[in-house]
């Protein structure tokens, strides 16, 4: 897995490693401006022909340290270097003041405004991590020139301006074609607006490690393992029966296409057998769809509890009182692990019935996952879209620790979140996602794992990350503006 911090998780970490473990601040400092040394030597590796000119912004902190020392180490190699230094000396750390005095015996220039008016590389290393307020005045002109000026931009850490825990730009932000950010990717670097403004991510071992995890693992990663070794061991021995078996309640008179997407997904992430409630007119079309699917009728639906393994009720039931029933039903007479989603998650909103069922059955324990788009998520919330989208990781933490269930909230980032669990946030996919469908194929997707055997909130993360790879390989083989929803189901999994 990938780990994500926040600046505070950050800065104990960088603690425990200089005061209990013993690596010295200003070994780790070097280690960083040996790992962004590392990026601009490649860039000119790759850029023969270019002049070797490096301006470094600098600001008075340790991110400002950092540049001080890759300033160094460049004009050791024989770059022409100039030091464009922001801020007020007085208020520079004691590294940073450490890093000049050294600096001073090289043929590095130091100057409070840019000397020249093309680089071939500018070096970001005004603010690095930690800042929480609008970059105005010096700060906020000086992130306008860096942009303006010509050249390839290397940002230490991360961008200045961004928020380091959520990727808000305060105000004004440095566009960074590259960041090389130290010891563990931050959590801005990944999610938006932040993660536009960081080019390409490198994270670089400065020898800050899980070691110094001892008060407490970091509370968001990513997956970015292999899709195979996501996937539940199959059972060389077994058959369509131990891979699981998928109830859907899905569909409404004569809109069968979210069932199909759903059913047919299931089947793709490794489900045995599946079996769709739905309406009496829809059988015709499910049958040439999905000829692999059993097919039932709301008069079937106990003896479809007692059949299944998992349900997953909501894509395209609609709103009427007979749905709002069925998923009634759902949530008294079984206990069985759920999944609910679209329109099943508009009903939870509306009725506040169902969602003390729903909370009910959290408390107990029972396995269950919602997946609300941000719409649903405000619904469910009783807030306005824009303080979702703003704040999806509260909010759906939030909805979360309040009907005791597994949510992912999604949007361009999805979040994974479950009381007791770090967040998991998706970082796989592309626009081509935002098609009608998309969330219904999800569903089924998360459906088919849980019948396997994995808990809501593993299959919910697992998931989320191959149904988002599945969509960036249709965006390579025909492109974000051409993909629809059925086009994911070929390439959920494979090469």
């Amino acid at each position: 897995m990938r780990y994500l911090v926040t600046a505070e998780e950050m800065r104990r970490y960088d603690q425990y490693t200089i005061e209990k473990i013993g690596i010295p601040a200003m070994v780790l400092m070097e280690r960083a401006a040996l790992a962004a040394f590392n990026a601009a030597d490649k860039y000119f590796t790759d850029h023969k022909e270019a002049p070797r000119t490096v301006l470094v912004m600098a600001g008075p902190g340790n991110n400002g340290g950092d540049g001080l020392a890759l300033a160094r180490l460049l004009s050791e190699k024989d770059y022409r270097v100039e030091v464009w230094f922001v801020g007020e000396e007085s208020r520079t750390s004691e590294q940073w003041k450490a890093q000049r005095k050294i600096l001073a015996s090289y043929p590095v220039d130091f100057s409070t405004n840019p000397i020249k008016s093309e680089y071939t590389i500018l070096i970001d290393a005004m603010f690095g991590v930690g800042l929480s307020r609008e970059m105005t005045g010096i700060y906020g002109d000086a992130a306008d020139l860096f942009n303006k000026l010509a050249g390839y931009k290397i940002a230490l850490d991360l961008p200045s301006g961004i928020d380091s825990d959520t990727g808000k730009i305060w105000g004004k932000a440095v566009c960074a074609d590259e960041t090389v950010t130290f010891g563990f990717c931050k959590r801005g670097l990944v999610l938006y607006p932040g993660c536009l403004m960081a080019g390409k991510v490198t994270t670089a071992d400065i020898g800050i490690t899980e070691r110094s995890f001892r008060e407490g693992v970091p509370g968001m990663y990513a997956l970015d393992q292999k899709t195979e070794e996501l996937l539940p061991v199959r059972d060389v021995r077994g058959n369509k029966g131990s891979f699981g078996k998928v109830l859907f309640v899905a569909g409404s008179v004569n809109m069968a296409g979210a069932a199909i997407l759903s059913a047919k997904a299931a089947y793709r992430m490794g489900a045995g057998m599946v079996k769709v409630i739905t309406p009496e007119e829809n059988r015709v079309i499910l049958q040439q769809a999905v000829p692999e699917a059993l097919l039932g009728t709301e008069a079937d639906l106990e003896a479809g509890l007692d059949w299944a393994d998992v349900i997953a009720v909501g894509p395209g039931i609609g709103k009427s009182t007979k749905a709002k029933e069925l998923l009634e039903k759902i949530l008294i007479n079984s206990k069985l692990p759920l999944l609910i989603d679209a329109d099943g998650l508009n009903l939870v909103a509306e009725n506040q019935e169902l969602r003390r069922l729903v909370l009910k059955e959290g408390s107990k324990g029972r396995e269950i996952v919602l997946t609300p788009h941000v719409g649903e998520l405000a619904r469910l919330l009783k807030k306005n879209i824009n303080e979702v989208k703003e704040h999806p990781v509260d909010c759906g933490s939030e909805l979360a620790m309040e009907l005791q269930t597994v949510v992912a909230a999604k949007d361009a980032r999805t979040f994974i979140c479950k009381k007791g669990k770090p967040i998991c946030v998706n970082l796989t996919g592309n626009s081509g996602l935002a098609t009608a469908g998309s969330g219904d194929v999800l569903a089924g997707m998360i459906a088919g794992l849980m019948a396997q055997g994995m808990n809501a909130y593993e299959a919910a993360c697992v998931g989320t990350c191959i149904h988002g790879r599945a969509g960036d390989k249709v965006k390579a083989e025909i492109g974000e503006h051409a993909c629809m929803a059925g086009d994911l189901l070929d390439t959920i999994i494979g090469k």
